[in-house]
């Protein structure tokens, strides 16, 4: 998975056809070594294939998963907005009770003197 996000990012950086050792370049330019043998299979299977096609026909595929599970009861519409509003307040509140300047991180006890 991880040799096709290199593939596909190589792709929309500019570069039409990454090779092997580009895709490699790039997976080991962030310190993640590329698996030989899923770089093999990558490259036999989209070997003469449009890559635009491919994406193509897997959103479709996709698509037949159909839509997600749905999370809570009750609330209706009114239910989020309550939710968002209540963590509004929580961080809020969270900001109001940080010490300011740190609260003593770098030396500062508040007393304005020097360390």
């Amino acid at each position: 998975m991880k040799e096709l996000a290199a593939y596909l990012m190589l792709q929309i950086g500019g570069n039409s056809t990454p090779s092997k050792e580009d895709v490699t370049g790039a997976l080991s330019a962030v310190g993640v070594e590329a698996e030989a043998a899923s770089l093999d299979k990558l490259f036999a299977d989209i070997d003469g294939k449009d890559i635009a096609e491919l994406m193509a026909a897997g959103k479709e595929q996709l698509a037949k998963f159909g839509g997600g599970g749905g999370g809570g009861g009750g609330g209706g519409a009114s239910g989020g907005a309550e939710a968002a509003e209540e963590e509004e307040e929580e961080e809020e509140e969270e900001e109001a009770e940080a010490p300011a300047g740190g609260g003593g991180l770098f030396g500062d006890d508040g007393d304005g003197g020097d360390y």
